[in-house]
């Protein structure tokens, strides 16, 4: 339970802990994410005016990553990211899958710049892109 102000915080709406948490930088965005069913707490689909309280599992989908949390605070007031962490803590098997899809999507990135080369091909490349255009048509 989270004392704010003198009062107890024993829910909070899940719009608003996601902001405060620094997972949207709104209310509105998360109130978007939610209504889009990107946002599930306990595995059940949500509305954004549900109320959340501490050892409740969230699931949040943030293309490309989902993160898979547990609430462990509460605050209704946004406050430095160092402070947000504490409000939740990231499950193992979704911290590890964030780290090898951000692995392979950087891999991927620098296949792709790799491929593009570095700008337009040069005299003697473009012959030899001609001689292997006539090869395949003969």
């Amino acid at each position: 339970m989270a004392e704010i102000d003198g009062k107890t915080l024993n829910r909070l709406r899940i719009d608003k802990w996601l902001w405060c948490a620094r997972f949207f930088k709104t209310r509105s965005v998360a109130t978007d994410a939610i209504s889009k069913n990107r946002v599930r707490v306990d595995g059940q689909r949500i509305k954004p005016s549900r109320t959340v309280q501490i050892g409740d599992t969230v699931q949040i989908e943030k293309p490309p990553y989902v993160f898979d949390v547990t609430i462990l605070g509460l605050n209704d007031k946004r406050r430095p990211a160092s402070e947000a962490a504490l409000l939740y803590e990231e499950s193992e098997a979704s911290i590890a899958a964030r780290k090898v899809q951000s692995a392979s999507a950087k891999l991927e990135y620098q296949t792709q710049v790799g491929l593009a080369g570095a700008g337009r091909p040069s005299k003697k490349q473009r012959r030899q892109i001609i001689r292997f255009q006539n090869q395949n048509d003969e």
